[in-house]
């Protein structure tokens, strides 16, 4: 891993934290898919989860934002309940894209960028991917959670060193 620079670090990190994300939300059975916790569906959960990261990453009052197509309203807040139903695809495709836009916004970023703000927003660039990593590892510790308890199976995470596996792998420790 180049730590050259902080952009490096952040860069680094975030492709595994991303690849952590896919794999924790491969691991929830089908059967957990639409199981209630907290009054809320799994994929309720996910869909929250990835929102944020999708809106708040880069810059939560940009203009330009649209939400995914499956989105109505509310369907991101885990506190009003919704009568919609995401699948596997609709989630793995929103995770892709999310992922796509952050990779390409991490690809532009300087180091020198990271304590300005992003046009109209009051949180500098650090300041917004740094409390998305506090959220993100918030829920999918929740999500992890709710797998271990109903499944007895630990999702598998990579940590700092653990390299990233190829071909097919235990998707558990």
């Amino acid at each position: 891993m180049d730590q050259n620079t902080l952009t490096e670090i952040i860069t680094e990190q975030t492709k595994r934290a991303l690849w952590e994300v896919k794999n924790v939300i491969e691991c929830v059975p089908d059967e957990l898919w639409d199981k209630e916790y907290c009054q809320m569906p799994c994929h309720k959960h996910i869909y929250h989860m990835l929102h944020s990261l999708d809106l708040w990453y880069i810059n939560p009052r940009d203009k330009d934002f649209t939400e995914p197509d499956i989105h109505e309203k509310d369907l991101n807040n885990l506190d009003v309940v919704s009568e919609k139903t995401l699948s596997r695809e609709e989630i793995d495709h929103y995770f892709l894209a999310i992922r796509e836009k952050i990779q390409d916004y991490l690809s532009h970023l300087t180091d020198s960028e990271l304590l300005s703000y992003p046009s109209n927003c009051e949180y500098t660039r650090f300041t917004l991917i740094l409390a998305q990593f506090r959220h993100l590892h918030s829920h999918m510790g929740m999500l992890m959670g709710f797998i271990i308890d109903d499944t007895g199976l630990w999702p598998r995470v990579l940590g700092l060193e653990n390299p990233f596996p190829e071909g097919e792998y235990t998707k558990y420790l």
